[in-house]
């Protein structure tokens, strides 16, 4: 029976430094060269996500986007994608309505770009852009309409609470909508993605396409809470939030202690071949 591992990485695998540690890259590199099916499902892009696990170089398929997108760690093709519709465009007009110019994320010309207006940008956003200064993604542009071009498939909103939680309730039922707080930056964020677009979803996508039976997964957040209700088992790190942890399997060490590397380091059982 095919078992397939899935951990969250902000707060979960990752320490508070947002890097995997020395040791949480030798187990995984070690147990998925020995078969483990391993998998990581984030909010980053796969840029981002790369980076901040650059030790873990074993050949696997990660969730990036909240589930946008499934992809090849090493060749990078997209294995799974979830794009919106054409209703994106009303949604973007609505924003712009209420004063909410957003990052818009999209394959444009084949290449993927997250676009802004840099005259309209909140400081939330602009601190966020500050992090991500020399990204070949980067696509300034001079009008909020210029917002909508290519396949969308990711919205991200920093702004005001007061601004950003109506649009969050008059969305939240239509798309996959996450509306939280950054645990680094402590800015409101609000992120929009195609109704399919979930790290559920994506995991359930992944899972089939596997051939996995069995889903063990890891988390810290409450945006963790619908991979948890999915998984036959699941593992919250020690500094999660009490609501994960009340519906967890169990709970393991924290992120600053490699909970979920210790835990797959003891607990993984090679298949016979």
């Amino acid at each position: 029976m095919g078992v397939l591992y899935v951990s969250d990485l902000d707060g979960t695998l990752l320490r508070s430094n947002e890097r995997t540690s020395e040791y949480t890259n030798n187990v995984i590199n070690s147990l998925t060269e020995r078969g483990m099916i391993f998998s990581y499902a984030t909010a980053r892009s796969l840029i981002t996500a790369k980076k901040v696990t650059s030790g873990i170089n074993a050949k696997i398929p990660v969730i990036v986007y909240n589930g946008a997108f499934v992809m090849d760690n090493r060749t990078e093709n997209i294995l799974i994608a979830n794009y919106f519709d054409g209703s994106v465009k009303l949604v973007l007009e609505d924003l712009f309505a209420n004063e909410v110019y957003p990052i818009v994320y999209a394959h444009i010309d084949d290449k993927e770009k997250f676009s802004f207006v840099p005259k309209l940008c909140s400081p939330g956003m602009n601190a966020f852009l500050k992090s991500r200064k020399g990204d070949v993604r980067t696509n300034a542009v001079g009008a909020a309409n210029d917002l909508k071009a290519g396949k969308v498939f990711y919205i991200t909103c920093i702004d005001e609470p007061k601004k950003l939680k109506p649009l969050y309730e008059k969305y939240k039922d239509i798309y996959h909508c996450v509306y939280q707080t950054d645990i680094y930056t402590n800015e409101q964020w609000l992120e929009i993605m195609p109704a399919n677009a979930s790290k559920s979803k994506a995991i359930k996508q992944l899972q089939a396409f596997l051939k996995c039976e069995k889903l063990v997964v890891f988390g810290d957040g409450k945006n963790d809470i619908d991979m948890f209700e999915l998984a036959d088992e699941s593992y919250a790190v020690q500094n999660a939030h009490e609501d994960l942890k009340r519906i967890a399997t169990g709970i393991i060490s924290s992120n600053e202690e490699d909970g979920v590397a210790k835990w797959l380091d003891e607990n993984f059982v090679e298949m016979p071949k």
